[in-house]
């Protein structure tokens, strides 16, 4: 039995690009979810804007709904990326990847 490196590698890199694709989803639906719940706005609300729309366009829908500056969401979303990407570090460990030893 042959071990074949490059499919493992293969192998690897689609676990790895998963498990960051994951992260990032979570990691922007949790901030979306903090900056409505800031804002007093239905948690029920993040899940369709997460599903519709990427993480640079969310501060500029966000700001036409409450009529506020972009500048001033934008700030905000990006505290609560931090928050989200602590709590998510916390809850599930270092996104990072996983080094080949």
């Amino acid at each position: 039995m042959v071990f074949d490196l490059g499919r493992a590698l293969r192998k690897k890199e689609e676990f790895e690009s998963a498990r960051l694709v994951d992260f990032e989803f979570r990691r922007r639906a949790r901030a979306t979810r903090l900056l409505l719940q800031a804002m007093g706005r239905d948690d029920a609300e993040a899940a369709a804007i997460v599903a519709s729309l990427g993480e640079d366009a969310i501060p500029a829908h966000l700001a036409a709904l409450m009529q506020t500056p972009v500048k001033d969401v934008a700030a905000e979303f990006q505290k609560c990326l931090v928050i989200a990407h602590r709590q998510l570090v916390a809850e599930q460990g270092d996104p990072a990847p996983f080094r080949l030893a």
